[in-house]
C-alpha cells in the first residue's frame, strides 16, 4: 500500500525545484548584461597578468599599461617580453623554467634606476606574472610607478648618449655664460686650460661670443691648444628660451681640404700664367672660375669683367661685341652654334678655327673635366697659318715651274712613293698622279711604263735604284715606246734619299745620248 504522506512530500519537493528553476531562468539574462569584472582586484600590489600559453586571459590596469607602449608590436606575450627586456634580458629563457619549478622570482639587473621584481607561477595550467617595484611594493596601483620607471630609463639612456657623444654641445645664457656642457666639451675645455688650473663657474668658453650669438648655421671658428695648433669647428645652435643650445662639429678635414684646394688653384694659376695659350675654365653651372693673362692679351676682355665670374654665354657675347668671333649669318644661328659648341666640348670633340676680320686666326679647343667643368683654350695661330700659306704658295710655285718644263719628271721618296710629277709626265704617259688621293709607288708606275714600251730591263733597274740606300750616282738609259718613239731616261739621286726620274723624247735625227755608266763611271752604286 502506497504511503500517501511520502507521496505528498515528494510532490512538494518537485514543485519547489521547478519554481526555483523558473526563477533562475528569469535572473540569468539580467546577469549577462552586467559589465565584466577582472578576476584580479584593482588594489592588488604590482602589475598582474594571466596567460594561457601565449594568450592573455586577464590583467590588472598596471599589466595593461605594460603592454600599451606605442613602440611594442606583436601578441601580448611578445609585447610583455619586449617591455621587460631591458630589465630582464633573458626573461624568455627564465620563464621556461616554470615547467619544472612551478614558480620563480627574478630581480632586475639595473639597480642604478631602481630594481623591479618579477614573480611567475603556474596555477591550474595558467601562467600568472606579477611585476612590482622593489621600493614601492606597498603601492596599490603600479601603473604610475612603471611610467615613472620608464621615464627614469629614458633619462638614463639620454644621459649615457650625451656623455658618449663625440660632438661638443653646451648651453649658454643670454649673457653668454656656459651653464652646461657635455663630456666632449669639458674634455676640450680642460685641454685648453693652462697647466694647474681647474674649472670654475661658469664654465670656460671655447668659442667667441660674436659667433655663438648669431643664428646662422655653419659658422667656423678655431680653438688653439697650449701644446698644439688650431683645431677648427663648424658651429650651429638652436634658441632655447633666452639662451641657446650650441653644437660644434669638427671641421679640420674640411679646412685642410679647402687649404689644399686653394694652394692647388694658386699653383695652377701660376702655371697657367706662363702659358701663351688663353685659358678659361667654367664650372658645371658654366660660370667662369679661372682664367690666365694670355686670355686677356688674346681677347682684349677687361679683367674686371672676367673677375666677376661671368657665364659662358656672357663671355661669348663679349667676344662677339669685340669681333673676336666670326660673325654669324643670324643671331639665332649663332646661339645654336654656342649650344652645339658646348655639347661638342662636353664629349671632348670640339675644335674650331676662327678666322677674324682683322686677319688673325685663332684655334679654339674645348675639353671637358670629370666634375662637369669645361675648359676653353684659345690659341693665336696666325703666324702658323701664315707660314702654312707661304709653304703652300712655295709648293704651288714650284709645281708651276716644273709644269713648264719640257722634260717629264717623277720624284720618288726613299720609301718608293711618288711625291711630285709635272704636266709633261702626265702628257707622256697618259696618267696624272695628282688626279688620285691614293699613294702611288714606283712599282705601280713601272708596271705602267712596261705596258707602254718594248721589253727592257730598264724599269726593274729603276725600281732597284729607288730602293737602294747609301751613296748613289746618276745614270742614263733609253727605252722604245710601243709607237716607235725613242725615250731617253735619266735617273738621279736627290736630297733626303729621294730619286728623280726624267723622260725626254728623242727625235729620229738625234743620236741617242751615251749612258753615264760608260767605261769611267759605274752605272749605279748599291748600298
Amino acid at each position: 500500500m502506497l504511503d500517501w504522506s511520502l507521496a505528498l512530500g515528494l510532490f512538494l519537493i518537485a514543485a519547489i525545484a521547478a519554481t526555483g528553476g523558473l526563477l533562475a531562468l528569469n535572473v540569468l539574462p539580467s546577469r549577462k548584461l552586467a559589465p565584466r569584472r577582472s578576476i584580479f582586484s584593482d588594489t592588488e600590489a604590482g602589475s598582474v597578468l594571466l596567460f594561457d600559453g601565449d594568450v592573455l586571459v586577464d590583467s590588472t590596469p598596471g599589466g595593461r599599461a605594460l603592454l600599451a607602449a606605442p613602440n611594442l608590436r606583436g601578441g601580448a606575450w611578445v609585447r610583455l617580453l619586449a617591455s621587460l627586456s631591458s630589465h630582464f634580458p633573458d626573461l624568455d629563457t627564465q620563464l621556461q623554467r616554470l615547467g619544472t619549478e612551478g614558480a620563480l622570482t627574478l630581480v632586475s639587473d639595473r639597480p642604478a634606476v631602481g630594481g623591479l621584481v618579477l614573480s611567475a607561477e603556474l596555477r591550474g595550467g595558467l601562467t600568472r606574472i606579477t611585476v612590482s617595484d622593489a621600493e614601492q611594493a606597498s603601492v596599490s596601483r603600479l601603473a604610475d610607478p612603471l611610467a615613472q620607471r620608464a621615464m627614469l630609463d629614458e633619462l638614463a639612456q639620454l644621459r649615457d648618449t650625451v656623455a658618449k657623444m663625440p660632438l661638443m654641445s653646451w648651453r649658454e645664457t643670454a649673457a653668454g655664460d656656459v651653464v652646461w656642457a657635455n663630456a666632449a666639451y669639458l674634455a676640450r675645455a680642460g685641454a685648453a686650460l693652462p697647466a694647474g688650473q681647474d674649472f670654475s663657474w661658469p664654465l670656460p668658453r671655447l668659442f667667441e661670443r660674436t659667433a655663438t650669438a648669431q643664428t646662422a648655421i655653419g659658422q667656423r671658428q678655431s680653438v688653439t691648444l697650449p701644446d698644439g695648433g688650431p683645431v677648427w669647428y663648424d658651429l650651429s645652435g638652436e634658441a632655447e628660451g633666452a639662451g641657446r643650445l650650441m653644437f660644434a662639429t669638427p671641421a679640420d678635414a674640411a679646412v685642410h681640404a679647402e687649404t689644399a684646394l686653394r694652394d692647388f688653384m694658386q699653383t695652377l694659376a701660376k702655371t697657367f700664367a706662363q702659358l701663351p695659350i688663353g685659358l678659361a675654365i667654367f664650372d658645371r653651372q658654366r660660370q667662369l672660375q679661372l682664367f690666365n693673362p694670355a686670355l686677356l692679351d688674346l681677347t682684349g676682355l677687361p679683367v674686371d669683367f672676367l673677375s666677376m665670374r661671368p657665364s659662358l654665354v656672357s663671355v661669348l657675347d663679349a667676344l662677339r661685341d669685340r669681333k673676336m668671333i666670326p660673325e654669324p649669318k643670324d643671331y639665332k644661328g649663332w646661339r645654336r652654334q654656342i649650344v652645339e659648341m658646348e655639347k661638342a666640348a662636353a664629349s671632348g670633340l670640339y675644335e674650331e678655327t676662327w678666322n677674324l676680320p682683322d686677319g688673325q686666326t685663332y684655334r679654339v679647343i674645348g675639353r671637358p673635366h670629370p666634375n662637369g667643368a669645361l675648359a676653353l683654350m684659345i690659341e693665336d695661330i696666325s703666324t702658323e697659318m701664315l707660314r702654312t700659306r707661304r709653304y703652300r704658295a712655295d709648293l704651288e710655285l714650284g709645281q708651276a715651274v716644273v709644269d713648264e718644263m719640257d722634260e717629264a719628271i717623277a720624284v720618288f721618296s726613299q720609301a718608293g712613293q711618288l711625291v711630285m710629277s709635272n704636266a709633261a709626265y702626265a702628257g707622256l704617259w697618259g696618267h696624272d698622279p695628282a688626279g688620285t688621293l691614293a699613294d702611288v709607288s714606283v712599282r705601280t708606275l713601272s708596271t705602267l711604263w712596261r705596258a707602254q714600251s718594248a721589253p727592257n730591263p730598264l724599269w726593274s733597274e729603276v725600281e732597284d735604284f729607288v730602293a737602294t740606300v747609301g751613296d748613289r750616282q746618276s745614270w742614263r738609259a733609253e727605252a722604245r715606246l710601243l709607237d716607235g718613239r725613242l725615250l731617253a731616261c735619266r735617273v738621279s739621286p736627290v736630297a733626303g734619299g729621294a730619286t728623280l726620274v726624267s723622260f725626254r723624247l728623242v727625235s729620229p735625227t738625234e743620236s741617242a745620248l751615251p749612258r753615264l755608266s760608260d767605261k769611267t763611271v759605274p752605272r749605279r752604286a748599291r748600298g
